[in-house]
């Protein structure tokens, strides 16, 4: 596990060739930490559903009830959304495609992939996806 420790001091820099081996693996065990993060908090949501589950004889205390527990199913779906993106992220590490805007092919800052690593946008393509996104949500 030595190697692990190693890695979590490792941060990409612009001074090597970008996606590299290290790069990629830095990345990739980035990602798997948060799917593993995300699948734990299911986890705990789901033991917590099961426990609140009981009948509540009190109608607010019902009401209240079914509304965390509505709350807590759109956290899930959220959550489950985003795994499929993680998944889809680690799919293209093992393609050689990661870290590549997907509009202009261009390679995506390590600074964006650093602090959000499912993204398939440069900064200056997700700007005009959602400028246009804008123009047409204000027809």
């Amino acid at each position: 596990m030595p190697a692990v420790k190693k890695m979590e001091r490792y941060r990409p820099t612009e001074s090597e060739p970008f996606m590299n081996e290290r790069q990629r693996d830095y990345f990739r065990q980035k990602l798997l930490s948060w799917k593993e993060e995300i699948l734990r908090e299911a986890r705990e949501t789901l033991q917590h559903l099961q426990d609140e589950s009981q009948n509540h004889p009190d109608i607010a205390d019902r009401a209240s009830s079914e509304t965390d527990r509505a709350i807590e199913l759109r956290a899930r779906d959220r959550q489950r959304k985003l795994i499929s993106k993680i998944d889809a992220a680690l799919q293209r590490i093992d393609e050689g495609t990661y870290g590549y805007c997907e509009e202009t092919g261009e390679p995506i800052s390590l600074k964006r992939l650093d602090a959000r690593p499912i993204a398939t946008l440069s900064i200056e393509a997700q700007e005009r996806h959602e400028r246009r996104e804008r123009v047409y949500r204000d027809d």
